[in-house]
């Protein structure tokens, strides 16, 4: 496999509190536990966040790779929303994602055929597959 880019950066702390910084410097802050979870939350990110929203942005680039691919405008696509929760399993923790797709252009069993295809192809998708729970779901 040809490698395309990559992205490099280092963390201090003790992973759930403390600091990132990617080497290009484009990140570059503290850490905070979510109150969710026992810690003081805040303004800052969470590794949670950063997981979240990276995937949403590459599947919804997933999502737009297959629109263009059968000539489906998303031009009205509002929002293709993830939402990442952390749940006890096993006494330890684990990932479950719930993927909702807002595509008014389209009825709803077209909506869950591009979501599906688009799960099919997204490098989260495929990196994570099988070890975390995923719910797709169109809105």
């Amino acid at each position: 496999m040809q490698v395309l880019y990559t992205a490099s950066a280092t963390s201090t702390g003790d992973g759930r509190t403390g600091h990132v910084r990617s080497i290009d410097g484009v990140i570059d802050t503290d850490l905070a536990v979510p109150k969710e979870m026992g810690g003081a939350g805040g303004a800052l990110p969470n590794p949670e966040e950063f997981f979240r929203r990276g995937y949403a942005r590459v599947s919804t680039s997933a999502l737009r790779g297959i629109a263009r691919r059968e000539k489906i405008d998303l031009t009205d696509h509002r929002h293709h929303r993830r939402r990442r929760h952390r749940s006890q399993r096993k006494g330890g923790y684990g990932l479950t994602v719930a993927i909702e797709a807002e595509i008014p252009s389209v009825d709803t069993a077209k909506a869950k055929e591009l979501i599906e295809a688009a799960h099919l192809v997204c490098p989260y998708s495929n990196a994570t597959r099988g070890t975390i729970d995923v719910n797709l779901t169109v809105a």
